[in-house]
């Protein structure tokens, strides 16, 4: 099992590389979500090569998608907090809604608004 890595961190300005095409992150049957052991269909893999080729396409996947995410809270958290906005959120808000400590809310609002000032192409036409 791979160790968590934490959170990026939203002051590293360097691009981060991008890695093999994660694997799909497909829903699973309600049934399947029900049964606690099943996840992804690993539990049914016989072959440790296969079983370690798939766990690590839905590593890489998960990953991918918590930088996403983590780039899309930065953006929304830098809109809320825009002064230009009437419905602007203050820090202590803001850090409440995303469960977060005001400082890293702080810094979470740079990095939306790096992402936006660089025009990041993952967030598509927000920059």
């Amino acid at each position: 099992m791979s160790e968590p890595r934490p959170a990026p961190d939203p002051r590293d300005t360097a691009p981060t590389p991008r890695r093999m095409k994660p694997a799909p992150l497909l829903f699973e049957p309600p049934e399947a979500v029900a049964d606690p052991e099943h996840f992804f269909d690993l539990e049914s893999m016989e072959d440790p090569r296969e079983l370690l080729s798939r766990a690590t396409e839905l590593a890489l996947a998960f990953r991918a998608a918590a930088d996403r995410a983590t780039e899309f809270q930065a953006l929304a958290a830098a809109q809320l907090a825009d002064p230009k906005r009437f419905d602007r959120l203050p820090l202590s808000v803001l850090a409440e809604r995303a469960e977060w400590t005001e400082d890293y809310a702080q810094k979470m609002i740079e990095f939306g608004r790096s992402l936006m000032r660089d025009g990041d192409p993952l967030l598509g036409d927000n920059g």
